[in-house]
């Protein structure tokens, strides 16, 4: 007798009067019914990973440290490999990321770059209107069926020939984040992650496999080895759902949490069938530091976020760990973002920034990455150069083994290692990005240019970390001015209400009270300042998203 067939889901909140346009291509039957069938049978392993997730930061509360795991030593020390990759994802030397409204998807598939990571999670604030457009934009792309002309510039935007077009590697939302107008017969709702990949992966894994590409995916925020399981189940679960030969489906994961940068073989080894490669992620990197290691004293407060370069010793160690890793197992190791926003209005200085990008690419070319980040498509071209210069025609450098790397354990958390101190100008930094940011996220901009920066979410995580950090360590600054020169809580607020009110003045009366500045002022001091950390800006951020 066959199982009964997965409750359906029910579309709650959105009012049919304003729900996006072609909601109902996206949200059919069968795809309701195969998201339906993932939420029932992967959601309650989800629920207990997370559940995980909070009873090894209890240990690390207790221990500060973290080792590599024993458990696991025989797949550490084993002679196996991942799947090799499909010639459609064996060259990534530049990959550009953004968002999926249609004018990114656009201006990236055209962009130069090698690989498209179109961003469901940390450049993406989740709106309803996101979710769906993001999931038609991608499907009219795929069909050369995206090509517009801007109503308010009158500008053109058309996709090239498709053997110009980047190769599309899709990132859906964290583990952690729900969609909450989707939701099973029980009032749960489904896992953002799960309707983010559920109808990517339904609506175009066989589109991509007939164009000669495949469904690939980059995997954010894991925490362990048993949530890269959990996405290798959900990828041969989902083959044989569709029929799709096992093995189609590739994944890269995003080393950005601390505990993973400890399980890289493991994670690799639990995708080995559908493994792509992994990505050092810095910005989340950090934030996790924080987060794991809050109740660990002095050594463990990070200096303002600008001084943590890829240079910073227990950086080195995280990224050279992790090119070694990848090559041993015949994956790809991609570096991290080049964030900064082109200004043609200023010719010296785009010229400096341009040669910092070029010595931060340079770097991890020479260090054997094969392949990196940026945020413009004017940066594709410099990134470009740096890995043409080391990889000439070959695809990646992956023969590069890297055994001279030898990183121990304590070696990935040596912070106090970095020869740099918090300031008081990286405090009101940090409050002056995290309020702009949180704003235009509340407004459901998930990418956003602040001071010559593109930043994302994993910027205003970490900007409020360290102020929660700052002030709960009571950080003394140097440079502060008087009455001020001590992290405390009166202080942010003091810092806060100013820079609102530079806001104000630097915009005007009516689009200040048009905005959610208000609110995002708020919930900034809510996350940096309550007693108890919020484990995710996001979840707080999402009930005040419209």
């Amino acid at each position: 007798m066959s199982a009964p067939a997965p409750s359906p889901l029910a579309i709650v909140d959105v009012d049919p009067s304003q729900a996006p346009a072609r909601q109902d291509e996206v949200l059919t039957d069968a795809a309701l019914a195969f998201v339906a069938a993932l939420h029932e049978r992967f959601t309650p392993r989800r629920d207990e990973l997370l559940a995980r997730r909070g009873e090894r930061r209890a240990e690390i509360a207790r221990t500060s440290t973290l080792d590599f795991l024993p458990e696991t030593a025989e797949v550490r020390a084993g002679d196996w490999k991942v799947a090799e990759a499909p010639a459609a994802l064996n060259d990534r030397r530049v990959e550009i990321t953004g968002p999926t409204d249609r004018k990114m998807t656009i201006n990236a598939l055209n962009s130069g770059a090698k690989v498209w990571l179109a961003d469901f999670e940390d450049a993406s604030a989740p709106t309803w209107e996101n979710v769906i457009g993001g999931q038609l934009n991608m499907t009219d792309a795929y069909r050369r069926q995206v090509d517009f002309t801007d109503e308010k510039s009158g500008k053109s935007y058309a996709l090239r020939p498709a053997d110009e077009l980047a190769t599309v590697v899709m990132r859906p939302r964290g583990w952690h984040l729900e969609e909450r107008h989707l939701r099973d017969a029980d009032g749960k709702s489904v896992p953002g992650a799960l309707v983010d990949f559920g109808l990517y992966f339904f609506r175009n894994a066989q589109l991509l496999l007939d164009l000669g590409k495949g469904p690939y995916f980059y995997l954010p925020k894991t925490e362990s080895y048993l949530e890269a399981r959990l996405w290798n189940e959900i990828f041969v679960f989902a083959q044989d759902y569709l029929g799709i030969p096992q093995g189609t489906v590739r994944a890269t994961v995003l080393i950005e949490t601390i505990t993973a940068a400890y399980e890289m073989d493991e994670i690799l080894y639990e995708l080995r069938d559908h493994a792509s490669g992994l990505n050092a992620g810095r910005w989340d990197y950090l934030f996790s530091i924080v987060k794991n290691f809050r109740d660990g004293g002095e050594k463990f407060v990070l200096p303002d976020r600008n001084a943590v370069t890829m240079t910073a010793p227990f950086m080195r160690a995280y990224t050279e760990l992790l090119v070694r890793t990848c090559h041993k197992r015949g994956a790809h190791a991609i570096g991290g973002m080049a964030a900064f926003i082109p200004n043609r209005r200023d010719p010296e200085a785009n010229a400096k920034a341009l040669d910092k990008v070029k010595a931060d690419k340079d770097r991890e070319a020479g260090d054997g990455f094969d392949g990196s980040w940026v945020a413009h498509p004017d940066l594709v071209p410099v990134a470009k150069k740096s890995f043409d210069e080391v990889l000439g025609d070959k695809p990646n450098q992956k023969e590069r083994l890297r055994e001279d790397v030898q990183v121990g354990a304590a070696d990935l958390i040596a912070i106090d290692s970095l020869d740099a101190k918090p300031t008081y100008e990286g405090l009101r930094a940090a409050i002056q990005v995290g309020t702009r940011y949180i704003e235009a996220w509340l407004r459901g901009l998930g990418a956003v240019a602040i001071f010559g920066l593109m930043e994302d979410a994993a910027t205003a995580e970490i900007s409020r970390s360290q102020i929660w950090q700052w002030v709960d360590a009571g950080v003394v600054f140097d440079d502060a001015p008087q009455g001020r020169d001590k992290a405390t809580a009166a202080v942010v607020r003091e810092i806060a209400a100013e820079e609102l009110a530079a806001i104000r003045a630097e915009i005007g009366d009516e689009a200040f009270a048009a905005g959610k500045w208000q609110q995002a002022h708020d919930l900034l001091l809510e996350v940096s300042l309550n007693t108890d950390y919020v484990e995710f800006l996001t979840l707080p951020a999402y009930e005040l998203l419209d």
